[in-house]
């Protein structure tokens, strides 16, 4: 069961900006995208809702620092992805 990563500019931009201030996570990164598209549940991705007004994002983790947040549409197979950043300051205009 695979899903489909949908990349919005506005994420493009961010995630290009986080590559460059982070180059040694790359490929890390790489890797929580390719499972994400194989299997969104795997317990690695640790995947999760967010709550209050955030709660139509969900978030799963690079690593234990940092996190991609998402909007998840499994109906649909499409994984929108929002931002991604430091696991406390994953929204808005962050690093």
């Amino acid at each position: 069961m695979s899903y489909r990563l949908v990349f919005t500019d506005s994420y493009n931009k961010k995630a290009a900006k986080w590559i460059k201030k982070h180059p040694t996570l790359k490929d890390q990164y790489l890797k929580t995208l390719q499972l994400m598209e194989l299997n969104i549940h795997h317990p690695s991705l640790r995947l999760h809702k967010l709550s209050g007004s955030l709660s139509s994002l969900s978030s799963v983790s690079i690593n234990m620092s940092y996190r991609i947040t998402l909007e998840l549409m499994i109906q649909d197979r499409d994984i929108v992805l929002i931002n991604i950043g430091p696991t406390t300051k994953c929204i808005g205009d962050d690093e």
